[in-house]
């Protein structure tokens, strides 16, 4: 998969990609990502990438030409006249803007399955909206807050949908069963014979994990996760599955895959006050 960023400040993603998971899937050859400095394509001895609003306001605005150069150097062209390819159709052009729909585990696992992403970091008081409305087939936001430009959001956008591509993580159940992983049902890697001490989180966040030592400062792992019982473990980890989820974002629980045994655990878990 390729992911061609454009920025400012392309220095910024120095180290970034240079460690775990990302610098390994390039190594492998499973990733490639390109950095595309902005002001490359500036035509005056400023290298002026930026200009005052219309209408009045604070701030500056990033102009359209520079973008809209550097698109087209790395052959994206405007929706209105670009060809329907096959590489077209599996490359997405994406701005990274605060207003933009709220980036998801589902809109990562979405994005895994495409060629190409474009990614295109906003600063200043956003991008002229043209380059939007002619190049960008959607707006993606990491959170409800303001950073100080697209590049933050770019980075995470990488690192989740990189993730998600086969290959990338030593175990491919890893992406499954973490939180907002799959459904139980929409899961592929289960081992016959043994019984799966977990369930997938179906939109949920993940369960607590302990390791070893057994005890630290005078706080026991639970006993139910060392007595070697798989199903137990695994009621054991929905029902914590649901009590994480219930307490720190309750707004999942609309959209979660539950069974009317995890309605009736979670019925419980609210009759004791969580």
């Amino acid at each position: 998969m390729k992911f061609d960023i454009v920025t400012i400040f392309p220095e910024f993603f120095t180290g970034i990609f240079e460690y775990g998971i990302v610098r390994r899937a390039q190594t492998e050859g499973l990733v490639t990502v390109g950095l595309h400095d902005l002001r490359n394509f500036t035509h005056d001895r400023h290298r002026t990438v930026d200009d005052r609003p219309f209408g009045g306001g604070e701030g500056m605005v990033l102009k359209p030409e520079p973008l809209a150069e550097a698109l087209a150097s790395l052959g994206i062209e405007p929706k209105a006249t670009a060809e329907a390819t096959p590489a077209a159709a599996r490359t997405r052009v994406i701005l990274m803007s605060a207003q933009g729909r709220p980036f998801t585990q589902a809109v990562a696992r979405e994005l895994s399955k495409l060629d190409r992403l474009v990614l295109i970091c906003g600063r200043y008081e956003g991008v002229d909206e043209r380059i939007n409305q002619i190049y960008c087939d959607m707006e993606l936001s990491i959170g409800d807050y303001v950073l100080s430009g697209g590049e933050l959001a770019a980075a995470v956008v990488v690192d989740a949908a990189m993730r998600l591509i086969p290959g990338v993580l030593g175990n491919e159940a890893s992406s499954e069963f973490e939180s907002f992983g799959a459904a139980d049902e929409e899961i592929s890697t289960d081992t016959e014979g043994v019984p799966r001490s977990q369930h997938g989180a179906g939109g949920l966040l993940d369960y607590p994990h302990y390791t070893r030592p057994a005890e630290f400062a005078g706080l026991p792992t639970p006993g139910v996760l060392m007595n070697g019982d798989h199903r137990l473990i695994r009621r054991w980890r929905r029902e914590q599955q649901l009590r994480k989820t219930l307490t720190n974002r309750p707004d999942l629980l609309a959209g979660a895959d539950l069974t009317a045994e995890d309605r009736k655990m979670l019925d419980a878990i609210r009759a004791e006050g969580l």
